[in-house]
């Protein structure tokens, strides 16, 4: 068996976590490729590495729409000093840190391509120090640079996709039956033509995503600061449980109403390869966390209920509306034209409604109704604003579509009004709309009915 492991940026934020995550991969000789992120936040360092790096890569700029007050120099001061105290508390030559300072001096590179190559030194870096660390305490390991081994991404300089030729790259350079741990930096890959390209920020779960799926490893561990996916939010309800096992699919649907806990791109090659992924806590190592699997026998009805707050809905109704031909289609390039992102369409005859991200509407509310009732000559428009729509997720429901009823009488009992409710059309999640200023009453009434059972 062999298993690939990426840690984020809260498991290697300095030397006390780096050696966690040593402890961690000793603690099983199966754990062959690492895949590392650049260095988090900590108690010293309030800013991230690579918001710094991006910081230095547009001027100063990065922070300044931000409100904050940090130089450019201000964040070039901060990248050294803290690859430098990375190096002091592991004791290791400091030779990488000249090298680094190099690089983001003397850099004439321009615009995207300048902020690629920038934002590409956090785990690069970091990637030198933990390899250079491991063989220092006697762990054999070899340093594998994507521009090394071919990772080939697009010339999309902020937001590569890797190419076909990467995957065979990846086998012909990666000797998984010898002794060695390989160490990747995450992120990054480069062109053709040699240049470095960045993933989307949080790519260092893509690099181990594509990793796994090119080595056909046996399990993808992704090891971060939480135990695994929870039921619910642990923010609104503490004492909410770990979810030990979950689908893709439902996955999918937890994460788009917010359960961020992984970059969702990461686990599409897993998924075509039926490779399991296993969120893990690097603080809490014991704890078996949650594993994402192509199928899982269906024993709950629901697993997880997610909570997306400040969302908007907008009903239209127009007389004879669903015998217009062609009426959604305009409607739906309406909201296109406007850069509106839209969800669910509930429909009736004469009615049809619109979910959207309330802060999209912000400065285009006026001109998209003037827009839809010039084009669509609607009767009513009616927008319902601060809304959260909970949405409970479960393959068990396509056999127990009563779970529903449920749902509605616990709302009822608790004197929990409604907005909005649709049913997926996969059957195995249903969304409830309900005030915001309610929200987290609705969720904990409907996690203690449907969860605690």
């Amino acid at each position: 068996m062999i298993k690939l492991c990426k840690f984020g940026g809260s498991s290697v934020k300095d030397a006390i976590q780096i050696k966690k995550i040593i402890d961690i991969i000793k603690d099983d000789y199966k754990r062959k490729v690492i895949v590392v992120s650049a260095p988090g936040r900590d108690e010293e360092f309030e800013e991230k590495i690579t918001d710094h790096l991006l910081n230095l890569a547009t001027n100063g700029k990065h922070f300044l729409e931000q409100q904050i007050e940090i130089t450019e120099e201000n964040s070039l001061n901060a990248i050294i000093k803290k690859y430098e105290k990375l190096c002091l508390d592991l004791d290791i030559n400091k030779d990488v840190i000249s090298n680094l300072e190099k690089e983001l001096n003397t850099c004439l590179l321009e615009n995207e391509e300048k902020q690629a190559f920038f934002l590409s030194r956090g785990e690069h870096y970091n990637s030198k120090i933990i390899c250079e660390y491991m063989n220092k305490i006697g762990i054999k390991t070899k340093l594998m640079l994507p521009e090394d081994f071919g990772l080939i991404l697009s010339n999309d300089y902020t937001d590569g996709k890797i190419q076909e030729i990467s995957y065979k790259n990846i086998r012909d350079n990666f000797d998984l039956n010898k002794d060695t741990r390989y160490i990747v930096p995450g992120f990054y890959g480069i062109t053709d033509d040699k240049k470095i390209v960045v993933l989307s920020r949080g790519g260092s779960d893509l690099t181990g995503g594509e990793l796994a799926y090119a080595l056909d490893v046996d399990i993808y561990e992704n090891w971060t600061d939480t135990n695994g996916v929870y039921e619910v939010d642990p923010r609104v309800i503490n004492d909410a449980n770990v979810i030990s096992r979950l689908t893709f699919k439902e996955l999918r649907l937890l994460s788009s109403k917010g359960f961020n806990v992984f970059h969702f791109n990461a686990m599409l090659n897993c998924k075509k390869g039926k490779i399991p992924i296993n969120i893990r806590n690097t603080n809490n190592p014991s704890h078996e966390g949650t594993m994402i699997l192509s199928e899982r026998v269906p024993m709950e009805d629901v697993v997880g209920i997610a909570k997306l707050d400040n969302m908007a809905l907008i009903h239209i109704q127009k007389d004879m509306l669903g015998e217009e031909l062609g009426f959604s289609a305009k409607l739906l390039k309406i909201f296109s034209e406007f850069k509106i992102n839209t969800y669910h369409y509930p429909t009736d005859k004469d009615d049809i409604a619109i979910l959207v991200e309330q802060e999209d509407l912000k400065g285009k509310i006026n001109n998209l109704r003037r827009q839809i009732e010039k084009e669509l000559h609607t009767d009513e428009l009616h927008v319902t604003y601060n809304l959260s729509i909970l949405t409970l997720v479960g393959i068990g429901l396509k056999e127990n579509s009563f779970v529903i009823v449920d749902a509605i009488t616990a709302l009822k009992k608790n004197n929990i009004p409604f907005e909005m409710f649709d049913m997926s059309p996969s059957k195995i999640s249903f969304h409830i709309g309900v005030s915001q200023n309610i929200s987290n009453v609705a969720l904990k009434t409907l996690q203690k009915e449907l969860l605690e059972k």
